[in-house]
């Protein structure tokens, strides 16, 4: 299985909902690490699994959009803790959307957000990619 990783960092704010969690629930920032790792069993003929220039070029299209935003303020979180569990969801959700354009051949068969809230800290969200039809 090869795979390929990409990382950015950012920083967003948000404030938790729902429980009581002293100054989390107060407005605040974090110094974000998103790591976006794609799988796949086999190389186009160039040998990739998928054009890495493109692929930066949709990351940061998904990271600029949420880059220095209020996480409470983004449609996903409406009735939703944002979380960095449900921020590694959003995130991954995000990019696998995008990759009809930079995979064509389909080759990337998974893709991972890791999402570092700070050093000691992440959360994650998987998912397979379907077969082309």
């Amino acid at each position: 299985m090869y795979r390929l990783c990409l990382l950015r960092d950012f920083i967003a704010r948000h404030a938790l909902v729902g429980g009581e969690w002293g100054g989390e629930n107060l407005p605040h920032s974090h110094f974000y690490k998103l790591e976006w790792r794609l799988e796949g069993a086999k190389l186009d003929d160039h040998g990739f699994l998928v054009d890495l220039v493109a692929l930066e070029s949709v990351l940061d299209s998904v990271v600029a959009s949420v880059r220095d935003k209020h996480l409470n303020d983004l449609v996903f979180f409406r009735g939703r803790n944002p979380s960095v569990e449900h921020f590694a969801r959003y995130l991954s959700e995000a990019l696998a959307d995008s990759l009809d354009t930079v995979d064509p051949h389909r080759l990337v068969s998974g893709t991972q957000v890791r999402l570092w809230e700070h050093e000691q800290a992440w959360a994650s969200w998987a998912q397979s990619r379907p077969e082309r039809p």
